[in-house]
């Protein structure tokens, strides 16, 4: 009772303080004569004292910010070392809804007004191309350009080089797929290791020559199977220049489905892995191949320190434009950048292909004569007809004037007289004679350009960091700066058109099974690396690092390869041949069991009360998880048996945030009660299992309990045998059967009602919104948000695209529709179940090809504010079908639509009625939203799918495709190893608020300045364009963390004695700010391949953020600190012994190691820190 009173007394202390804070802040502005005298410095204008003033209240309100929340903290520490609070016991209202009271302590929803600032934009000037405008603009009109088909005729004076030589650089190189039409094994052994072999001696015949790799995935595994000698010769030829690696990525990675924790995985796995073995550091990014290029991309490289960058796959209309406009070299540039500190030169390539014939100028015919691969008596030719000639004394000069005259063409594309010629293809120079052909012919060539001083050209052979030195050096620059009159471009190169209205938009969604195995294993890799490196640190300050299974570090470094080869532009893409795709599928599935095999580890040291009894043994780990059958199967979830002895369950949170969420386990007995670390009775909801719409699962039970877990921690249940009648809630069911005649098994313990016919439309609650369903689909029609009076329509229904009838059909790439979605007719009507329960209600609709659930929790907080979705989806019988699910609202969403890029930042789109409906798909990672001046509606995903807008109001999403063809880009196989998907989403409403605490005084703020600017500066300031860049709410950012990284539950295996307690860990000494994302805690090597050394890798992400969507309570103390973390202090139990800032990938320290273990990151950085706990 004391406590409470305390409690009370802190309470209206918070609320006094503050009131009289604004009192003496309006106090002060109004009074303070020193703040005259400021103002009257400047008699130009009344405008600047305004100005002024509205700065120092921004300042006061931030002090007043702070006062608050160091008060609020101190309430916190007072309730949280309360004892522990009485279970939370639901009850059932008389209207039939269940009423879950709210928890006892309390918490906070803080933000500081000025990290509202940053969503509001304006800052900075607008680039030059903007490519929502660019393609705005465009008319995609495909006019036959000549023997440049998508371009046009090029010409030139030659004295255009009198005053400046034209420099070439021919960049030889082979584009090598870490699988595609043979898997990474067969590709290796038949053809890269070849490559790589030749490459040594023939680099070496002539110190002239140069060679450009991309793949650190098959350099690696060659590079265990070569001798010391070979080792030391390919140092050498790195370290003189003639080899580069270029981007150093474990993969040339997709960048339409990846994710960006997996992205920057990639990078560092390669990057650790060149430093290591070659001394190498990247300079330049190289990106042939994949299907489109995102924003995110240049960022990270730049962020890597790269200073230069390569792309090709761009939208043919895009390319000629740019050529056009002399654009194809530009800085590419973050939307939110106000200082251009993400700059990064990137070089297009102008023309269709990375192939030979489409990289040395504008006519294909001529520049396959010179890909001397194809001489006569190869097993290629040129589909010209014109085979290449050997360059001899007699044809040269005629040979290298018909070469020059494609190179000239070429070079009046761009703005410098430093011309790329990359000379390659996929899986080029596997055999000696063709190293041969290459670089004896060119070097003829080069020798009779370089003699004739008249023609104004040098050339030679050339990395692409050659190529952008000379740039560089030409434009008389520093690397990596912007060349005088280069442009700048923000945005991003989706959707991908190669030919015609051929849009690379199917890829969005192919194998969506895989697609959804990639974010299972991504988010246990993240798990594991962060429990594994704080079990490994707490071992050795325990000084019980022997008895740790330290050895896991090899599970670790392979599911990191993993992962990093599934991001390849033919892996997570879904366009892989069948065999090939499970040859992923068995890698993915082998890393996952051994990630399991390391959290459990983890999971068993950390949550020992008593560390010196931990011992380890592979045979019989500690703690079970679920179990996949096969690669293509669906989780299976272990059924905890319960009996006389109590059972106990470890939970884990990934989150760096303290999470209130839904645990749902499965049990062999209805009869449960379920215990707090403490002993502490929790309420809990028991439900049947079901195995089919009518069929219930016998003796398994799923019993739902409501946890609050620590961030990044563990947390510890206790299930016994016995029943709770006051804890121990069933769930009642209704099922719907529409006039089919089916029998539906029953359970005593659960409340079931059978309704054989009737269609009329229902409602489930809970404390935030009440969600009508379809009586007859089973369907979302509407939501009410409980204090509101309108409903909000967001009806849901089933769509099925075709494909073409003649000429060229949808496939593994290529989505090219019949015409517009038509309705999905099932054979007969779903049944329905509609589920209800304290903490949870769903329906589930029981479709032929998909079955559907939307869940509510009645819970507090984040899990509470948005609706559950999952669909189960099985088209194994549709033939050229693709299923798509489309949502219809009444959001005035006037043509323009949001999607994420690679889960890191998000794109505006805009429905383009001038180009064909598959050309307005675009890949959604995480999330895609309509908005307009009242609400936001977000569809958050666990899965890469392709998504579009395609009318006012509306959000589509393609499921999956079955497709029998191939679609003529190399596959040679259609889409027809489908499997039973479950692709889940969440559903989330927001409001946007007019006047709340504290966007209200931030927008005031910025509304004075933007008035202050447009009177002072005549109106002409440039202000990025309103829809050039657009947030997430830390709501939406949140929900997404919660779907992607769900807990995890790990019971005590039945074997294993419970000994000394279980004590749940809580890792993290004080919570991270609500803004923060902790992408990684990553162990790094030690110089032995296999072992890990002490120091890790901690990477954080400040996400940007929309204040302007109504804040709720997010169910934790949610606080923002205008990005400034205490890292020192972040860790409970640990030191931190060594902090430095370094590049994203370690390669580069940024700072010397410091005492000060005090952060700041601007928003939407990513920083990484090489660190040492002790």
């Amino acid at each position: 009772m004391k406590l409470k009173k305390q409690v009370t007394v802190c309470g209206a202390a918070i609320f006094c303080v503050a009131v009289f804070s604004l009192y003496l802040m309006l106090d002060r502005v109004q009074h303070d004569p020193t703040r005259h005298q400021n103002g009257g410095n400047f008699p130009r204008s009344q405008i600047s004292v305004l100005q002024n003033r509205i700065e120092q209240l921004e300042q006061l309100l931030e002090e007043n910010h702070e006062i608050i929340s160091h008060i609020k903290d101190s309430v916190l520490e007072l309730t949280a070392n309360a004892e522990g609070p009485p279970a939370m016991l639901p009850y059932y209202m008389v209207n039939g809804s269940w009423v879950v009271p709210p928890e006892p302590r309390p918490s906070f929803f803080s933000i500081s007004p000025q990290d509202c600032q940053f969503a509001l934009g304006g800052r900075g000037q607008k680039p030059e191309l903007q490519m929502l405008t660019v393609s705005e603009e465009l008319p995609f009109d495909n006019v036959d350009g000549g023997v440049w088909r998508q371009g046009f005729d090029i010409s030139y004076d030659p004295h255009d080089w009198d005053a400046e030589d034209l420099q070439v650089f021919v960049v030889p190189h082979s584009h090598n797929d870490p699988g595609w039409i043979k898997t990474f094994d067969k590709y290796y052994t038949e053809q890269t290791q070849h490559i790589l072999n030749s490459m040594v001696s023939k680099l070496q015949e002539d110190p002239r020559r140069r060679f450009l790799w991309a793949e650190v995935s098959f350099f690696a595994k060659w590079w265990d199977n070569i001798n010391a000698q070979k080792r030391a010769a390919v140092r050498r030829l790195v370290g003189n220049g003639q080899l580069e690696i270029a981007t150093g990525g474990w993969v040339m990675p997709d960048e339409a489905n990846s994710h960006y924790f997996a992205l920057i995985d990639q990078l560092i796995e390669g990057h650790q892995w060149l430093e290591r073995n070659l001394g190498a550091t990247p300079r330049s990014g190289w990106a042939v191949d994949p299907f489109g290029y995102s924003s995110t991309m240049p960022y990270l490289l730049r962020r890597a320190n790269l200073t230069s960058m390569l792309i090709q796959r761009v939208h043919y209309a895009i390319k000629k434009h740019f050529a056009a406009t002399h654009s194809l070299e530009f800085m590419w540039r973050q939307t939110w950048d106000s200082d251009s500190s993400t700059d990064i030169f990137c070089h297009m390539m102008p023309f269709y292909s990375y192939d030979v014939p489409h990289t040395c100028g504008p006519d294909p015919k001529i520049c396959c004569q010179f890909d001397f691969k194809r001489l006569p008596g190869g097993r290629i030719n040129c589909p010209w007809k014109v085979p290449p000639r050997a360059i001899t004394e007699a044809n040269v000069a005629e040979r290298a004037a018909l070469l020059l005259d494609q190179y000239r063409k070429k070079s009046r594309l761009f703005r410098s007289n430093v011309l790329l010629v990359p000379l390659g293809d996929d899986f080029r120079y596997d055999k000696p004679q063709e190293w041969d052909a290459q670089f004896f012919n060119y070097q003829r060539l080069f020798d009779f350009f370089n003699s004739r001083p008249n023609l104004h050209v040098q050339a030679q052979f050339g990395t692409l960091s050659d190529y952008f030195d000379a740039l560089y050096k030409r434009t008389g620059v520093e690397p990596g700066a912007r060349p005088p009159g280069f442009p700048v471009l923000s945005g991003d190169f989706f959707s991908y058109a190669d030919r015609e209205d051929h849009y690379w938009t199917g890829y969005y969604t192919s194998r969506p099974f895989y697609k959804s195995l990639d974010r299972v294993l991504e988010a246990h890799l993240r798990g594991a690396e962060v429990l594994y490196s704080l079990a490994a640190a707490h071992a050795r300050h325990s000084g019980l690092a022997g008895r740790y299974p330290l050895s896991d570090f090899t599970l670790l470094t392979e599911a990191r390869r993993t992962l990093g080869l599934f991001q390849h532009h033919d892996a997570i893409t879904g366009t892989a041949k069948e065999a090939v795709v499970v040859d992923y599928g068995v890698r993915l599935l082998r890393s996952l069991v051994n990630l399991k095999q390391v959290i459990i580890h983890a999971a068993h040291y950390l949550v020992l009360g008593d560390k010196e009894t931990y011992h380890f043994d592979p045979e019989a780990p500690f703690l079970q998880d679920d179990t996949r059958l096969s690669h293509d199967a669906l989780p299976e979830r272990t059924v905890i048996q319960l009996d006389s002895s109590p059972r106990f369950v470890v939970l884990f949170n990934p989150l760096e945030q303290e999470r209130f969420s839904m645990v749902s386990l499965l049990v062999n007995s209805p009869r449960v009660r379920v215990l707090s670390e403490e002993g502490q009775p929790l309420a809990v909801q028991i439900s049947a299992h079901w195995s089919s719409a009518t069929e219930v699962v016998p003796d398994v039970y799923q019993v739902s309990v409501p946890v609050r877990l620590p961030a990044l921690g563990l947390g510890v249940l206790q299930l016994q045998l016995g029943l709770d009648g006051h804890r121990t809630l069933p769930s009642s069911v209704r099922v719907y059967l529409h006039g089919r005649q089916l029998s539906v098994s029953r359970h005593e313990a659960f409340p079931l009602r059978v309704i054989d016919s009737g269609s009329s439309d229902f409602a489930l609650s809970n404390r935030y919104m009440q969600v009508w369903f379809s009586g007859l689909t089973g369907l979302l029609k509407s939501i009410r948000r409980v204090d509101e009076e309108q409903e909000q329509q967001v009806d849901m229904e089933f769509l099925v695209y075709g494909t073409r009838t003649s000429k060229d059909k949808s496939g593994a790439y290529l989505f090219l529709p019949d015409g517009e979605a038509k309705p999905y007719v099932p054979k007969e009507p779903p049944v329905l179940h509609v589920t209800e329960g304290p903490f949870f209600s769903e329906v589930v609709a029981y479709y032929e090809h998909v079955h559907q659930v939307v869940r509510l929790y009645n819970l507090p907080g984040v899990e509470g504010l948005s609706l559950d979705i999952s669909s189960l989806v099985d088209i194994r019988d549709y033939v050229n079908k693709e299923l798509a699910l489309r949502i219809h609202t009444d959001i005035d969403s006037q043509g323009i639509f949001f999607t994420d890029l690679n889960g890191f930042q998000v794109q505006p789109r805009r429905y383009l009625k001038k180009l064909p409906l598959q050309a307005n798909f675009y890949p959604m990672p995480v999330m895609a939203y309509i908005q307009d001046a009242h609400k936001r509606l977000t569809l958050h995903t666990a899965q890469a799918l392709g998504v579009s807008s395609l009318k006012d109001g509306q959000l589509e999403v393609i499921l999956d495709r079955r497709l029998m063809q191939d679609d003529n880009r190399g596959l040679g196989q259609g889409l027809k190893d489908n499997k039973r998907t479950c692709n889940r989403f969440r559903l989330l409403l927001e409001r946007r608020t007019v006047g709340s605490e504290p966007d209200f005084f931030s927008k005031l703020a910025a509304m004075f300045r933007g008035l202050i600017f447009h009177s002072s500066r005549s109106g002409n300031r440039e202000v990025q364009d309103s829809h050039s860049t657009s947030y997430p709410s830390l709501l939406s950012h949140l929900t997404s963390m919660y779907l992607n990284t769900p807990a995890l539950a790990l019971p005590v295996a039945r074997t294993q004695l419970p000994g000394p307690g279980l004590r749940s860990f809580h890792p993290l000494a004080s919570s991270l700010p609500c803004d923060f994302h902790l992408l990684n805690l990553r162990t790094l090597q030690a110089e032995e391949d296999t072992l890990p050394s002490a120091e890790m890798a901690l990477i954080l992400h400040r996400k940007g953020f929309d204040c302007g969507l109504e804040a709720k309570n997010l169910g934790f103390n949610c606080t923002t600190s205008q990005g400034k973390v205490a890292l020192g202090s972040l860790f409970h139990g640990l030191d931190m012994v060594f902090l430095q800032p370094t590049s994203l990938t370690l390669l580069y320290p940024l700072a010397s190691p410091s005492n000060s273990t005090d952060v700041y990151l601007e928003p939407m950085e990513i920083a990484t820190f090489r660190l040492r706990l002790g």
